[in-house]
């Protein structure tokens, strides 16, 4: 193999690496920026913080009480809670997906 074929297929092989971690990158984005759409007007959606509404947890801590993957099908069908001033939610899957990738990287 010659010296630029070895250098083209190293540069091919950390793009191919790259692009699903870009991929995840993106997706938390979404989902971050979804959590502040949606939900930051009741919950705390960063790492530090008090949320705005007493009951309603923060995000950093939903890992605690829920595995965040098992969040999908709740979050695509309607999210019910026990207190009244919580309005359902019902995202579509992709924002359900980005939303529990967000969730992900506040467990760290």
């Amino acid at each position: 193999m010659h010296a630029f074929d070895a250098i083209t297929a190293a540069a091919l092989l950390l793009c191919l690496a790259a692009a699903p971690a870009a991929a995840w990158d993106a997706r938390v984005e979404r989902g971050r920026a979804l959590a502040r759409s949606e939900c930051a007007r009741c919950h705390a959606v960063g790492r530090t913080g008090a949320s705005p509404l007493r009951q309603a947890p923060p995000f950093r801590t939903l890992h605690e009480r829920y595995p965040v993957d098992d969040l999908a099908e709740a979050l695509t069908e309607g999210i019910r809670t026990g207190h009244p001033s919580m309005p359902e939610f019902r995202f579509n899957p992709d924002q359900a997906e980005a939303l529990i990738a967000y969730l992900k990287t506040l467990e760290r």
